[in-house]
């Protein structure tokens, strides 16, 4: 008589030990978000955070704080944790679509120019105006730019196919770039290029609620767009033929989904600077916990990219007198733990 094999006998267990993974994983950034408002140089500790927040949003609770503890809650560390929960999540989503667009794993949010278009409007910005909402607008302005011409030169070439908007994008980067670096060289060296430079890095230091809710909509509608559509980037990564037995139109998908990664990656940059390897590395961490199941997917590397970048953020605001670039340390902590992933092999892709 045949028995059961010991796979079969797994296969329920290791189901529910998947979904357990898996909506732990989307609790997680609520904890990290305590965990982020709770450490610092001041210490605070997390039942005056529930307390604090708490009051703030109608619950009978005994708010006994000081006012220097809700000002280092409210208005230094929360405008941050918040601002490093959607740019990390958003650049982690932007990333896992484009690498399931392109079907390529080591495709970037950056790889069609916003990070040189949006760097040189900034920089554009700090030399003529060097304030904050000019900025912010430029570098938005110039990120959607670049993207654009990197589509327009796919046009141009008559070729739908992926690679030559990959090409386009890196043209238009390397025009971008070059741009910058003119902006950087004639800029004042005492004055606007300290600041150019900074800005380049990427940081947090500066972000207030109202920079927070300049991106927050634009932001929130992409990645819901994102999440509304991650069956279809399944589908989609098998190939256009494919797709196109299946019912999806290929063609008006690729632009949708370039246009919401491009509207999420130009906001986060405007207001963070250049935050490099969250949008590449992200989601291959997600790829080896949930697989490589879109639906799963998207989901799991925007809670990771939010807990991940309130981790670096909160290492940036900790571990020297001053305040460390996020763009160093993602690039730091990102670079080994990539080669880690491709030492191992297995990460999940397709």
């Amino acid at each position: 008589m045949a028995f059961p094999t010991k796979s079969r006998f797994n296969k329920p267990k290791q189901s529910a030990a998947g979904s357990r993974l898996y909506f732990l994983l989307l609790a997680a950034p609520v904890i990290a978000m305590c965990l982020g408002l709770a450490w610092g140089r001041y210490p605070v500790e997390i039942t005056d955070i529930l307390r604090i927040l708490g009051s703030k949003l109608g619950f009978p609770v005994n708010d006994v704080s000081s006012g220097v503890l809700e000002t280092v809650v409210l208005k230094v560390r929360l405008p941050r944790i918040l601002a490093a929960m959607l740019i990390g999540g958003g650049l982690s989503v932007s990333g896992a679509a484009f690498q399931g667009l392109f079907r390529n794993p080591l495709v970037s949010p950056y790889i069609l120019g916003v990070a040189s278009g949006a760097g040189f409007g900034a920089a554009l910005g700090i030399v003529i105006w060097n304030q904050p909402v000019m900025i912010q607008g430029c570098a938005f302005l110039f990120g959607i730019t670049a993207v654009a011409a990197a589509w327009l030169m796919s046009r141009v070439y008559k070729s739908s196919g992926t690679m030559i908007i990959v090409l386009g994008g890196v043209i238009v980067g390397a025009f971008f770039q070059s741009l910058l670096s003119l902006v950087k060289y004639m800029a004042d060296p005492d004055d606007k290029l300290p600041v150019i430079v900074y800005w380049l890095m990427g940081s947090l230091a500066s972000i207030s609620m109202k920079d927070l809710y300049t991106i927050l909509l634009p932001m929130l509608i992409s990645i819901v767009f994102l999440l509304l559509v991650r069956w279809r980037l399944n589908v989609l990564s098998f190939g256009d033929e494919e797709a196109r037995t299946l019912g999806v139109e290929a063609g008006r998908l690729r632009v949708s989904v370039i246009l919401g990664v491009t509207v999420i990656t130009a906001s986060a940059v405007s207001v963070s600077g250049i935050i490099g390897w969250v949008g590449l590395v992200v989601p291959h961490l997600a790829r080896m916990l949930v697989g490589p199941d879109y639906m799963k997917l998207i989901p799991t590397s925007l809670a990771l990219g939010a807990c991940y970048l309130v981790f670096i953020d909160g290492l940036a605001r900790n571990i020297s007198a001053a305040e460390i670039p996020l763009g160093i340390l993602t690039a730091t902590v990102g670079a080994p733990f990539f080669a880690w992933l491709l030492a191992r092999g297995k990460t999940g892709w397709a």
